[in-house]
């Protein structure tokens, strides 16, 4: 007796229409993105098929490619939840390198969160500029003084009338230099426990008394950025759920946020790209991919980006069953996919060989850089969003139920 794996009619149908779309853009070349290392078609073969990035990324929207489940109303394609189409969207466009749509700190991290805690207001007025990437948001959480223990925060909001005046420091902010607005964590309740005196706020940063200092880090872009506020003033509706209600809300976003660090699709198609690049290169007349070592490591490397992959199909899955536990496989993605990222970013760097140390300018590089620009970039998301050290404490506590460690007081 066999088993009959196939879909049904409806989505072989579906398959078909998504596999004509990327057969029309194959090679498509996006331009103006900040995000240029997630690059996955040939950039030197392919520059000939170029489209803006705000125009790419309507297009997935109109044709339900992207934003798929958000409502309409929203700027969404407003679909149905549909396990097997999201497959089939991620399995041809990575076997056509088409690139998926632009994400960032608004969409995966803010537009989900005001989906679930915005008022109606918010929603038709963020949402939609976020998703058509008009708006670019970045994230004030950590401070010089806050960043693990982000509790201890003291960035202070007054309310003052009908506006919030906002007095403090933010540091470690990614893409705060190009942002238009801030979803920011602030003191509002001083006298209130640490936890519990938080609210979240959203800031436009362009209101005066901003002031915006890049930190150039190793790639040699400012990647991240301080962000100072100095009587900062926005009206008293820029508020995410209630006063005090700053950490719970910060927390729902914190779990898109971890979520979007360790993305498979993106993973699954990056390992595309390694391949490529693993029949391109060579040593000595040899294919590197023919070479048993470096073959043996891409099929480990392979193993486990098919094995994240596998485990976001299943957080995928408990969106239809509510009954399903999943807080533990939530925990995992941040630590498993930024660490698995950079491993595999790793391997690109040495098979390149001495070509793997070039940067910027230089006339060999390969696929304009992005490689070296990821393997600095993904050791810097291992820390961002809680270090993997973090990550490691929190599923063995909240997950495992193991004991917590201890607290050592000063004699």
């Amino acid at each position: 007796m066999t088993m009959n794996l196939d879909f049904g009619t409806e989505y072989d149908e579906f398959r078909e229409e998504v596999r004509a779309f990327c057969k029309q853009h194959t090679g498509i070349q996006i331009t103006g993105s900040l995000y240029q290392y997630e690059a996955i078609s040939d950039s030197e073969k392919d520059q000939h098929l170029t489209m803006p990035v705000k125009e790419w990324q309507k297009t997935l929207i109109k044709h339900g490619y992207f934003a798929r489940h958000i409502p309409s109303e929203y700027g969404g394609y407003g679909g149905q939840l549909d396990i097997v189409k999201d497959v089939i969207i991620n399995d041809e466009f990575a076997k056509a390198k088409i690139p998926l749509g632009t994400g960032g700190q608004g969409i995966d991290f803010l537009v989900p969160t005001l989906l679930e805690m915005g008022t109606e207001e918010q929603k038709q007025r963020y949402i939609k500029a976020a998703l058509d990437l008009d708006e670019i948001w970045c994230q004030g959480y950590s401070e010089p003084n806050a960043g693990s223990d982000l509790a201890s925060l003291q960035t202070k909001g007054v309310l003052d009338g009908d506006e919030w005046v906002i007095n403090g420091q933010k540091i470690w902010t990614s893409t705060a230099k190009f942002a238009h607005m801030m979803f920011c964590l602030v003191r509002t309740e001083p006298d209130a426990p640490k936890h519990q005196g938080i609210s979240y706020l959203l800031i436009p940063m362009d209101t005066p008394g901003i002031e915006i200092r890049p930190l150039v880090d190793m790639t040699l872009e400012a990647g991240f950025n301080e962000v100072f506020f100095t009587d900062v003033r926005i009206p008293a509706d820029n508020i995410v759920g209630d006063r005090g209600q700053g950490w719970l809300v910060a927390n729902k976003t914190l779990v898109h946020e971890r979520g979007s660090l360790g993305d498979p699709n993106k993973m699954v198609s990056r390992l595309n790209k390694l391949v490529d690049l693993m029949k391109n290169e060579s040593i000595d007349g040899e294919r590197i991919i023919d070479k048993p070592i470096f073959r043996d490591r891409l099929m480990k490397t392979q193993g486990k980006v098919l094995a994240l992959k596998a485990h976001g199909l299943r957080l995928l899955s408990s969106q239809l069953n509510k009954g399903q536990d999943v807080t533990l496989g939530r925990m995992i993605v941040k630590l498993y996919g930024t660490e698995m990222r950079y491993e595999l970013e790793s391997l690109a760097i040495d098979v390149m060989g001495e070509l793997g140390t070039l940067y910027e300018n230089s006339p060999h590089l390969r696929d304009a850089g992005s490689w070296q620009y990821a393997y600095m970039y993904y050791l810097g998301l291992i820390i961002g969003g809680g270090t993997s050290q973090i990550q490691k404490n929190i599923i063995s506590e909240r997950g495992l139920g193991l004991p917590k460690d201890p607290k050592y007081k000063e004699a």
